[in-house]
């Protein structure tokens, strides 16, 4: 009976590959489906914002930076409008507060819906991509109302918000955050306990806790070998330190414990837009 042949193969991944909107070349060095080696190239894509922003108002920055990260917009203009306000000491008043804290969380979970929606495509999930892109949807719409576009609705401003909140969007919000456990729910029934995903993430992409702090990983990286660091917790802002949440965290660092980090951050997300809704509207106000 001949030898096998035990030869790897070399491959490119990207940079024209339609999900990296980074875009970075991987020059991969496969055993079969296993990775032995990664090469990373950077630099495919620049898009000079920072040199742009030099040219612009601080208000017209607003919608650049949203589209640094088209998934979490509302979370960078966020950022930069506080950055701005503690530049120039500008306090926002309680109810400001609330509202930016339910548009983060909200956002939060979109974010986190489009990374478990085609992250379960490529492992082979079809299915759960399209239950994920359903809700997102909703997000999609809610933004619509808030400023009249799906993506980029600028909302956030420098000194505050917009506008005050269109009519019918706190109930809008209220109708996701109530069905939203359910069909989280369903994410788990359809995912966590399927061999097949099972097979393909836990094991993968092992991480140590040396390891992840040698290279400065944080976010769900960080949290799933038990680093329970969350900028929210350690340097509170928008008033964070009022609101009741846990940070989720797993020791295993695989890929499987990074998919349930994700996942319960999206539940302690929808604790926190909860406690965020009844501050913008008390009981009998």
């Amino acid at each position: 009976m001949p030898e096998l042949r035990t030869e790897t193969m070399t491959v490119n991944m990207g940079p024209q590959h339609p999900s990296t909107h980074g875009v970075l070349r991987l020059v991969l060095e496969l055993d079969g489906e296993n990775v032995l080696s990664a090469e990373p190239t950077v630099g495919f894509l620049h898009t000079g914002i920072e040199k742009t922003a030099e040219q612009k108002k601080w208000q017209q920055i607003v919608p650049l930076v949203e589209r640094m990260d088209y998934l979490g917009p509302q979370s960078n203009s966020l950022a930069y409008c506080l950055s701005v306000e503690k530049l120039i000491g500008l306090e926002m008043p309680d109810r400001v507060t609330w509202i930016r804290v339910l548009i983060a969380e909200l956002q939060r979970i979109s974010s986190h819906l489009v990374w478990l929606g085609t992250h379960a495509m490529d492992v082979g999930a079809v299915s759960v991509m399209l239950y994920c892109f359903r809700e997102r949807e909703q997000m999609l719409n809610m933004n619509e109302m808030l400023a009249g576009f799906r993506m980029f609705p600028s909302y956030l401003r420098i000194g505050g918000l917009r506008d005050e909140l269109p009519r019918g969007y706190l109930d809008a919000a209220r109708d996701f955050l109530a069905k939203f456990p359910a069909n989280l729910d369903t994410y788990h029934d359809l995912l966590t306990k399927n061999r097949i995903w099972t097979s393909r993430t836990q094991n993968v992409g092992l991480l140590s806790r040396e390891r992840t702090l040698a290279l400065g990983l944080v976010g769900p990286m960080a949290r799933a070998v038990g680093i329970d660091y969350d900028v929210r917790k350690a340097f509170p802002y928008l008033q964070y330190e009022t609101f009741d949440f846990t940070v989720p965290t797993r020791t295993e660092g695989d890929v499987y414990a990074r998919y349930l980090v994700r996942m319960e951050e999206m539940r302690q997300s929808l604790r926190i837009c909860n406690q965020a809704l009844e501050r913008i509207t008390p009981t009998g106000a």
